[in-house]
């Protein structure tokens, strides 16, 4: 068991090789529980703090495990790379060569739509869709089949726009080829042969570990896991802190080339991110990464590859992004913080104002005010805790902040007639008037 005072430290990759106190990091930004990982020359240094949930009060160790979220689509990226190398797909294929009965709304999207376009969010596939079905070994399939009836976003290729949706496509895809169930190719592919000890692939096996519950703050959440549609783009996926990391050196070892810029650059919307490999988001400087989200727990991975390091935090609280970035900034990888509205924006211009469409919404920007107009019940029911309008200001040439969340947005692209044709927040809406 830990002490509270345990300190840790950081090989000389820390600029000052000074000594970090995760228990007081943690209580400085009222994170519960957290893992670090470090990556250094080939080793990999390990510590934990805190609680797995402050209900139980159970203390975080460093085989523990934390859900991964989005983290998850690395290893879905992989999955897809094996098969590519084998030579049972191409990248740059149709999807539905590989995939049997495999239909969007739109026909030519249908037709074009590759593994490539999926890996790198230019599908043009909508962010979410949220068809439940179930959480059995075919929840994957059943969810896939249902995007024949929802409303497909944009023609592939015409920019990125994050999809959650369309990992659970590539998903699909390594089980038909594999011909076994999502989390079992995981474990045969990548768990088992990595030595992987604490991956969990679904609930069921999380609960044979010492497992991190995700907090609102420092509330615990009522629910671990959605449903096992989204396993393949990051809703069940726990591990260490550091077998992620074991995971990563194999993957730079035997997969480099995922890491290789295939968009770039990117809308900017308030994370640093300036390019898109095949799963990887890419940052200044060389570095790349990915931040995973998921009830209530945060985890976040940066890889300098020309430092050899990389990094692994693992948080149960929605708090936890000032933690991992104070970290990553301690060990020499910058992380800016996240932007905040300036003091004297500058007017939100013409070209900006009007009515941009996605699947959920019809997102009005008039002056400084943003108005949602749901387009169904379920979108309805998003904004139940949500005032509306939401108050924005200018923040760059082609962004605007919320003054609450400081959610950024880009407006991006031309209507032909000189006003912006895309709202862009990680996930586009297009205008339609």
């Amino acid at each position: 068991m830990l002490s509270d005072s345990f300190v840790f430290h950081v090989t000389h990759h820390i600029h000052d090789d000074r000594l970090m106190n995760l228990s007081e990091l943690i209580a400085k930004h009222d994170v519960p529980g957290a893992q670090v990982a470090i990556l250094a020359d080939g080793e990999i240094h390990d510590e934990a703090a805190g609680v797995l949930s402050t209900h139980t009060q159970v203390p975080t160790t460093t085989d523990s495990v934390f859900k991964i979220g989005s983290i998850t689509k690395l290893w879905t990226a992989t999955l897809v790379q094996q098969l590519a190398g084998e030579g049972a797909l191409s990248l740059d294929d149709p999807v539905r060569d590989r995939l049997p009965g495999f239909r969007l709304s739109d026909r030519e999207a249908t037709a074009t739509v590759t593994a490539r376009h999926l890996l790198t969010h230019t599908s043009g596939i909508a962010p979410n869709h949220f068809t439940d079905t179930g959480r059995d070994d075919d929840a994957i399939a059943r969810f896939v089949a249902t995007l024949a009836d929802e409303e497909h976003l944009l023609p592939p290729g015409t920019l990125l726009s994050y999809s959650n949706t369309g990992f659970t496509v590539l998903g699909r895809l390594v089980e038909v080829l594999r011909g076994k169930p999502f989390h079992d190719v995981l474990r045969e592919h990548l768990v088992t042969p990595v030595g992987l000890d604490t991956v969990a692939t679904t609930p069921y096996e999380a609960i044979l570990h010492r497992a991190a519950v995700g907090h609102t703050g420092t509330v615990p959440t009522k629910k671990w896991a959605v449903s096992y549609r989204t396993a393949p783009s990051g809703s069940h996926l726990a591990m260490s802190a550091r077998d992620l990391l074991t995971f990563v050196r194999h993957h730079l070892t035997d997969f480099s080339e995922l890491l290789e810029p295939q968009v770039d650059p990117v809308p900017d919307f308030g994370d640093g991110i300036v390019g898109w490999g095949l799963g990887w988001m890419l940052y200044p400087g060389g570095i790349a990464g990915h931040t995973g989200v998921s009830k209530g727990q945060k985890a976040f991975l940066r890889v300098a590859p020309a430092k050899d390091l990389a990094v692994a935090v693992l948080t149960n609280s929605t708090n936890g992004r000032p933690l991992a970035y104070e970290i990553f900034n301690e060990i020499g990888i910058d992380a800016a913080p996240p932007p905040t509205p300036p003091a004297d924006p500058a007017p939100i211009d013409d070209w900006m104002h009007g009515t941009y469409r996605n699947p959920l919404y019809d997102i009005t920007l008039d002056g400084t005010r943003l108005t949602y107009r749901p387009r169904s019940d379920l979108a309805a029911s998003f904004l139940a805790a949500r005032r509306d309008p939401v108050e924005v200001v200018r923040l760059g040439d082609n962004t605007i902040i919320t003054t609450g969340g400081h959610e950024v947005m880009s407006l991006i692209g031309s209507d032909g007639g000189g006003r912006a044709n895309f709202l862009h927040n990680g996930g586009a809406a297009y205008r339609i008037a």
